[in-house]
């Protein structure tokens, strides 16, 4: 019932590209073969609607205690960049260029780990506040674009590596050369 595609395919390309993934189906579909279609997919659990919220946040912490956690994320877990001239190492919050060395605030060595992991790509706004600030507020936002200038004054001695604006989404980290390690 989704726009462009049905809960199924989805879950089956999901399933395809990262098997070990947790799936739980939260679905309005309650009849016995929709239900059965999406266990053999190898959805952890079936909800149709109407649910108990509550309900479903304890059978989500089941299923992530059961799994451990998400093990794709733990094992491609990336803690020193490459951006342009600079190299990031994000545990240290340390920022090396040419032999000098800038320690990164908490918050601004986890924005700066956002826009790395967003590298030459839209890093959304929304994404960092709630991440870094855990809510997306005006006063959030006005303190997220005050790490953001300061970012931009830690990097601004490359000229290949620069934080652009993208009007109603969020920044883009630009780098050539930006490669992680």
């Amino acid at each position: 019932m989704m726009p462009g595609k049905d809960g199924f395919t989805l879950a089956r390309e999901i399933k395809k590209l990262q098997p070990d993934m947790p799936l739980i189906f939260l679905t309005a579909k309650a009849m016995r073969e929709d239900m059965l279609e999406g266990f053999k997919i190898g959805a952890d659990d079936y909800i149709t609607k109407p649910f108990d919220s509550e309900v479903l946040l304890y059978k989500i912490k089941a299923i992530m205690h059961r799994k451990g956690g998400n093990p794709t994320i733990e094992k491609q877990e990336v803690t020193e960049y490459n951006i342009g001239q600079y190299r990031f190492q994000y545990k240290l919050r340390l920022l090396h260029y040419n032999g000098d060395i800038q320690k990164l605030s908490p918050k601004e060595a986890e924005l700066l780990r956002l826009l790395c992991q967003h590298l030459n790509d839209v890093m959304p706004r929304e994404e960092a506040l709630l991440r870094i600030w855990h809510e997306d507020s005006y006063f959030t936002g006005r303190s997220m674009d005050v790490y953001i200038a300061k970012l931009r004054k830690y990097l601004r001695h490359d000229p290949a590596v620069e934080i652009i604006n993208i009007h109603g989404q969020g920044y883009r980290l630009c780098a050539h050369n930006g490669v992680m390690l």
